[in-house]
Order: structure tokens, then C-alpha cells, then sequence
């Protein structure tokens, strides 16, 4: 017995993992199991889950529909920071994890339940997110996270456990699976066994969001994607939820070839890891919305959330998403968008997404005062003074390094 726990909220997709937690909570801990299945837009079918779990013996199921909540309170204040990790990841495994969290604490509530638990390993980074988010929103809640405690420490041990108290096994587990997978609206992630060697190019079969670059249309497809104070809300001037916004954008880059991503990252607990992303819709948004903002932000505020950006990143992916520091930068960026607002034009065209276009109710953008033709709304002769005050500090100091 590990410790009294009554009740347990239990993260639960169904598949090996999960399912073999489910009946290691109860053997373990001798306590009831909530289950908690989030439909992020992952393209599983989910009621399976449900299926399985009651078979398991869970004492109460839930499966929710978070698709809008995801994309509207999560990836889109994301993206009106324009966040990439290390310059390129777009975060699609990070942004998931606060709210699958949130809703664990919640229900955790609504049942009475004194523990949640979750199938993350004590290697990876959905460990530090999970608990993070669920200490930051309940400080008494107890966390078990399997991964740490037992001694099913390989694939064979947990297809052991499995069959020796009849839980199903997913087919094609029994084989090595050439790689490990995590899905949501706004992409998928491919990690493990043939991936782990960096110098491997991934195989063109493991794609499933993305057709190949060199198989892509002949002919380019151009969409335009219309933003209201940072947001996007309609594609080819048809206003769409946030979720059937997203999903839109990822069919259309999709069958173009866009949003595949090879890197090899530096995880929050030190190691560093290859991973292979693809984020169809998000590549073109995040295109997309720099190109608006390049139109209405200051040049000010706009540098300043580039400086700002790195750290938001970082934050987001350690899973801070609860944290005061990030609620204080989201505010800042929030501010900044409150005139971001237009429509974009993009070419996508065999794996790659070009701006073509841009125009703004609110643009910054004064074609009188950028011309190169002759004006009457700019005195050239202005940037004399401004050029020597500014060389003012550069003058001084060459006449130091002259003696």
C-alpha cells in the first residue's frame, strides 16, 4: 500500500499506458479510478476509451469536447505572441497540457477526489507540465505518476502486466512501434525508437497531417486569413469558430506540404530530444499574423514582443502556462493587439507559405510618407540632423581611440 488515497482522477486515452495505470491505481493504491479523456481534435476515436475503461472497472468516465477551449483560450493567446521555442517550435504538446490539467483539478472537485494521476514518464516534459498546472490550482492535490513509482520500465514488462490481467493491447503493440505519437488540433508529434538517431530522415509513411512537398499541387493555393485584435476569424471571408478555423487552415496547408518540422530540442528536465512535428494550419497562422501585425503594430512594440517572445516560449514549454510571470506577459501582448486587425494573403505552394498580401482598416503603413517618388509629407534634409545626433556618441569615441 502506498498511502491512503480514496479517489483518483486518472488522465486516460485508452491505450497501453493509461489502461495498465488504471488497474495499477486500484492494485496499488486499493482506491476508486475517475477516468478523464480529453478530445483535443487528436482524430481518435474516443468512445473506445470509454469502452475499455469500463471494462477496467472505472468508477466514473468522463470524456469531453475541449476542441474550441483548446484553440481559443490556449493556441490563439499563444500565437498573439507569435511563440516559438528555439526559434521553430511551435508548442503544439505544451499548449495542451495546462487545460487537460485544469480539468483534471476540476473534476478532481466535482467528484472528491484527494489525487490525480497521469502517464507521463520521468524523463519527458509532460511530467513537469501536468503537475505544475495542477499544484499552481489545487496546492493540497496529491500527484501519482506511475512512470516514477513502479518497475514496468519497458515495453515488454507493461505487455506482461497487460496480459496477465487482461487488459487488451492495442494492436501493433506487441511489435517495437517505430515511434511514439501525440496529436491535437494543432499538430502532431513523433518521437522514439527509429527517431531517437538525429542523423535518420523520418519515413514518408509516418506523416499523416502533411502530403510530401514534392507530391503537392503544380498549382498554388492562396487563402486569406482575416485577424480581429490578434486573432484570426475568418478564412476567404467566412467568419469560423476557433476550432473550425484551425482545422480549415490545417487541410488547406496540409494538402500543400507545409508544417513539417525535424528538431532536436533541449528538454526542461536537461536532456535533449529529436522530435518531429507537424503543425500544418499553425505554420501558415503564425506566418500570417506577423504579416498583420507587421502593418499595425509601433515599431516599438513590436521589437519589444520579439524581445519578450524567447522568454513566453520558455515558459509555455517548462509548463508555467499558470505562472504570475506568464499572466503578466500575456497582458502586455494582449495590450499590443488591440489594433491588429486586417486580412492576410497567402501563397502556399509545395511546402512553403509566402505573404503576398496585406491590408489593415488601422495600418500604420502611409504610402505618402514611404514612397521613393517626390513628396511634400518628408524633408530628406531632416535626416542630416538626426543622423549626426545619433553619430554623436560614435564621433566621440573615435576621437578617444585617435589620442
Amino acid at each position: 500500500m502506498k498511502g491512503k488515497v480514496e479517489r483518483v482522477v486518472l488522465a486516460y486515452s485508452g491505450g497501453l499506458d493509461t489502461s495498465v495505470i488504471l488497474r495499477w491505481l486500484k492494485e496499488t493504491y486499493g482506491c476508486k479510478v475517475v477516468t478523464f479523456t480529453a478530445d483535443l481534435g487528436q482524430g481518435e476515436e474516443l468512445e473506445t476509451a470509454r469502452a475499455k475503461a469500463e471494462m477496467m472497472g472505472a468508477e466514473k468516465i468522463y470524456i469531453e469536447d475541449l476542441q474550441e477551449e483548446f484553440v481559443r483560450d490556449y493556441v490563439f493567446p499563444m500565437f498573439r505572441a507569435n511563440a516559438l521555442y528555439e526559434g521553430a517550435y511551435l508548442l503544439g504538446t505544451s499548449i495542451a497540457r495546462p487545460l487537460i490539467a485544469k480539468r483534471l483539478i476540476e473534476i478532481a472537485a466535482e467528484v472528491g477526489a484527494d489525487a490525480v494521476a497521469h502517464g507521463a514518464t520521468g524523463k519527458g516534459n509532460d511530467q513537469v507540465r501536468f503537475e505544475l498546472t495542477c499544484y499552481a490550482l489545487n496546492p493540497h492535490i496529491k500527484v501519482i505518476a506511475p512512470w516514477r513509482e513502479w518497475d514496468l520500465d519497458s515495453r515488454e514488462r507493461l505487455i506482461d502486466y497487460a496480459e496477465r490481467h487482461q487488459i487488451p493491447i492495442p494492436r501493433g503493440k506487441r511489435g517495437e512501434p517505430p515511434y511514439s505519437t501525440d496529436a491535437n488540433l494543432l499538430h502532431i508529434s513523433y518521437e522514439g525508437r527509429a527517431l531517437e538517431d538525429p542523423w535518420v530522415e523520418p519515413e514518408e509513411e509516418m506523416f499523416t497531417r502533411t502530403i510530401s512537398p514534392e507530391l503537392a499541387p503544380d498549382k498554388p493555393t492562396y487563402v486569406e486569413i482575416g485577424f480581429e485584435r490578434g486573432d484570426p476569424v475568418a478564412v476567404d471571408g467566412e467568419r469560423l469558430s476557433p476550432a473550425n478555423l484551425l482545422r480549415r487552415l490545417n487541410d488547406l496547408a496540409g494538402a500543400n506540404g507545409i508544417g513539417r518540422l525535424d528538431l532536436v530540442e533541449n528538454r526542461y528536465v536537461g536532456m535533449k530530444s529529436r522530435g518531429v512535428y507537424e503543425t500544418p494550419g499553425g505554420t501558415v497562422l503564425l506566418l500570417a499574423h506577423r504579416a498583420i501585425e507587421s502593418l499595425t503594430l509601433d515599431r516599438g512594440a513590436a521589437h519589444l514582443k520579439d524581445e519578450l517572445m524567447p522568454r513566453y516560449a520558455e515558459l509555455i514549454y517548462n509548463g508555467y502556462w499558470f505562472s504570475p510571470e506568464r499572466e503578466m506577459l500575456q497582458a502586455l501582448i494582449d495590450k499590443s493587439q488591440e489594433h491588429v486587425t486586417g486580412t492576410v494573403r497567402l501563397k502556399l505552394y509545395k511546402g512553403q507559405a509566402s505573404v503576398v498580401g496585406r491590408k489593415s482598416p488601422v495600418s500604420l503603413y502611409r504610402q505618402e510618407f514611404a514612397t521613393f517618388e517626390a513628396d511634400t509629407v518628408y524633408d530628406q534634409r531632416d535626416a542630416e540632423g538626426f543622423i549626426k545626433l545619433n553619430a554623436l556618441r560614435l564621433r566621440i569615441l573615435g576621437l578617444r581611440g585617435r589620442g
